[in-house]
């Protein structure tokens, strides 16, 4: 019985080393995950456009496919729809830690000291707005911000620059709903001065209008909900 047995026991096949490769596999796996939950705790923001660099990374480096990056779509439309109406000196398209900043100088949109937009720059935030309706950007909150330089203004319909530049945020909130934009996804801000791009005056207290130019803005801010 005993010969049997040990016989038994020197026919078994021996085990290869490839059934376990798959352990090498998940434990990469495994430590990537770790590594992008340890990342997420470590900041006290989710930043959406690293948030979805590395959701787009790793389903590149692990399942070797590519993912949806609704940022980086959006992006790049909006950045066509600019190129493809000749504005990109008058509208420049960025992001920052909340996703998509679109830029417009007040200069090209509007007169010195008034809120409506010029006829014939309409076209553009029509243009915007029909991007940002359709559905696949459904899911992005839009916030519509109106900045001004540090020059005063008085006028009777303007008492100040917070009129001024909330009137013209909520311009812009107007053409965007006429265009079909919902209004639920949407929200204007006047800024006036109070974030300027650079400095409104020199060391001197002397103002510097190349730099007032810059800080007179209208900005729309599309963010993931």
């Amino acid at each position: 019985m005993f010969e049997n047995l040990g016989q038994s026991w020197t026919r078994k096949a021996p085990r290869r080393d490839e059934d376990n490769d798959w352990v090498t596999t998940f434990a990469d796996m495994a430590t990537l995950l770790l590594a992008f939950f340890i990342l997420l705790a470590a900041i006290s923001k989710v930043d959406p456009i690293l948030f979805e660099q590395v959701k787009a990374g790793m389903a590149k480096g692990i399942g070797k496919r590519e993912i949806e990056r609704p940022i980086e779509s959006l992006r790049q439309d909006i950045e066509s729809a600019v190129n493809l109406m000749k504005v990109d000196d008058a509208v420049a398209v960025g992001q920052d830690q909340q996703g998509l900043v679109i830029e417009f100088a007040s200069a090209a949109f509007y007169n010195r000291g008034e809120a409506e937009v010029r006829p014939e720059a309409v076209p553009v935030f029509e243009r915007i707005a029909n991007t940002l309706r359709s559905p696949k950007y459904r899911n992005f909150q839009i916030e519509v911000q109106g900045h001004t330089d540090d020059t005063p203004i008085s006028s009777r319909r303007f008492p100040s620059n917070w009129e001024l530049s909330s009137a013209r945020a909520s311009g812009v909130v107007r053409v965007l709903e006429d265009q079909g934009v919902a209004d639920q996804r949407m929200r204007a801000i006047g800024f006036a001065h109070t974030a300027p791009k650079v400095p409104n005056r020199g060391p001197d207290g002397s103002p510097l209008a190349n730099n007032q130019e810059i800080n007179r803005r209208v900005a729309i801010r599309v963010m993931p909900r």
